[in-house]
């Protein structure tokens, strides 16, 4: 059987401050120290919800 898989868009859990602020505080909590995951969610927070 293959395996299927949908998009998952972070815009649609981020609905709250609160929630983008949790968000950065992880990623920056889990960035390896070179800042692609913080650039990347500071990406996910700018782009507008569809």
């Amino acid at each position: 059987m293959a395996e299927t898989f949908t998009r998952w868009d972070i815009n649609e859990h981020l609905c709250t401050k609160e929630d983008v602020r949790l968000y950065l505080e992880a990623c920056a909590e889990e960035d390896l120290g070179e800042g692609s995951l913080i650039r990347a969610a500071l990406n996910d927070i700018a782009t507008p919800k569809t």
